[in-house]
């Protein structure tokens, strides 16, 4: 049985849009490359062809796998979680590391899939100690977990 992949509506749709946007304009351009490379001549040493050749190879794994995800994607959104403001796939968390010292500036996570990424937040995998302990805790919920350096705890400081 295929893995069901849990994205918000607006992973959703821009991983949507970047798999027409490579198998449509992406395809034409990856094409030009190749045949432009042609044109110069001995394939055997040409390097502009088979750079050319393993963007395309990228490209195509890619879009296979955009493909393999959309087909199987469960969209996910706010109201999909316990309805009390709690952590939920998709929440964004600001967590605090010492209660002690309100001058550390919170760190941001997204509590979620890779596809889930934003420019400025870290993406914290929910099958993950972090991930897990923070599943359906609240904004001021101390939790704590496993990592590599040991028990750790974090308080909630916002969820978005």
């Amino acid at each position: 049985m295929p893995e069901t992949h849990q994205l918000s509506q607006a992973a959703h749709d821009r991983l949507s849009a970047e798999l027409h946007e490579l198998s449509t304009r992406g395809r034409i351009e990856i094409a030009d490359k190749i045949e432009a490379a042609r044109k110069l001549g001995d394939l055997s040493e040409n390097g502009d062809y088979h750079a050319a050749k393993e963007e395309q190879a990228k490209m195509e794994g890619r879009i296979v796998h955009l493909n393999r995800i959309l087909s199987d994607a469960e969209i996910i959104g706010p109201d999909s979680g316990d309805g009390g403001g709690g952590v939920v796939l998709g929440s964004i968390v600001s967590v605090s590391y010492d209660e002690d010292d309100e001058d550390d500036e919170p760190e941001r996570f997204l509590v979620g899939v890779i596809e889930e990424r934003q420019q400025d937040v870290t993406v914290v995998s929910p099958g993950s100690p972090m991930g897990e302990a923070l599943l359906g805790a609240s904004k001021g919920d101390t939790v704590e977990f496993d990592s590599p350096n040991g028990r750790l705890q974090v308080t909630v400081v916002e969820v978005e």
